[in-house]
């Protein structure tokens, strides 16, 4: 009778909580699987009106976080979707071919294009050095990350028309292996924020770089792996500055990379030991040299009984 009382009556969720929590869903999916999310998403909802809204709203956050690159129409080329090149919710500027790419943000596909506006681009004085940078980071993302795109936009001072005034450009390199047949994704998406300032004749540079990876094959592993730098170097020519900022991109991000293989080599003989006592309940201890012996689909099943 106790126990009746104390239960809780269940209570129906409001529209505006079941579209939240549709969202959230959504904006947490891995690298490369909203799709996925979202299509069982939309079975368990059993509701076309709130999925349609939640995804409204989810996928333009998602692909601009994700930074995930289209191809435009007629192999003009492609474009990154990011907050550094919007221009409207749907339109991105390719500053590499000063074309402007109209995006379908749920079917993550590119429309069409249009010709960018003089308003839109930067001047001549601004592009030299932006061209300059694109070219040196296009040579070292083709050298370091296999699929790996990458773009140059200016996100201040733009119209500046020569020396006198400070500007900022953004390099964003992102690249994706998706191989979701093996149960694994991942992505690498680092920002790079150059501001030149013109005063003190030094260029401040901060990065943020973000590694994911998700395993799901007898288990769910993710890794969400983030960095920030700072570095500067002064201004000089825009092809010096190019080559400077670009050793200095690809210096931190190399010694990242390797810190990671590192920390992640000594898994086994460090974090994943701290993770269980040194004797468990059965007084065994655990076989770290052979874990590759240890199914947890294969516990799991044993557990329930299953496949029998």
């Amino acid at each position: 009778m106790a126990d009746e009382e104390d239960e809780l009556p269940e209570t129906e969720l409001s529209y505006d909580q079941r579209k939240e929590i549709a969202k959230w869903f959504l904006l947490n999916a891995p690298a490369g699987e909203i799709n996925y999310v979202a299509k069982d998403l939309k079975a368990v909802l059993s509701d076309e009106e709130v999925y349609n809204e939640a995804a409204m709203e989810a996928f333009p956050v998602y692909n601009k976080s994700h930074m995930i690159c289209l191809e435009m129409p007629s192999r003009a080329g492609d474009v990154i979707v990011s907050s550094y090149s919007e221009i409207t919710e749907n339109e991105y500027l390719d500053p590499r071919t000063a074309q402007v790419a109209i995006v379908d943000h749920v079917k993550q596909i590119c429309t069409k294009v249009r010709p960018a506006n003089d308003e839109e681009l930067p001047s001549l004085y601004i592009e030299e050095y932006r061209y300059a940078l694109d070219a040196e980071i296009q040579r070292y993302v083709s050298e370091s990350y296999p699929k790996g795109m990458c773009a140059v936009n200016c996100v201040k001072g733009k119209d500046t028309e020569g020396p006198g005034s400070d500007f900022e450009l953004v390099v964003i390199i992102t690249a994706m292996r998706l191989s979701p047949q093996n149960f694994c994704n991942g992505s690498w998406r680092s920002v790079w924020n150059i501001d030149f300032q013109d005063e003190s004749q030094v260029l401040d540079i901060k990065g943020k770089l973000q590694v994911g990876a998700h395993y799901f094959e007898e288990g769910n592993v993710e890794l969400d792996a983030k960095k920030d730098f700072q570095d500067s170097t002064i201004f000089q020519s825009a092809d010096d500055c190019a080559m400077a900022i670009a050793n200095i991109i690809r210096h931190h991000e190399t010694e990242y990379l390797a810190s990671l293989e590192v920390a992640y080599s000594k898994l086994p003989d460090n974090t994943f030991k701290d993770l269980r006592r040194k004797l468990p309940v059965t007084r065994t201890l655990f076989p770290w040299q052979n874990t590759l012996q240890f199914s947890l689909t294969r516990e799991v099943e044993k557990e329930l009984g299953l496949g029998k």
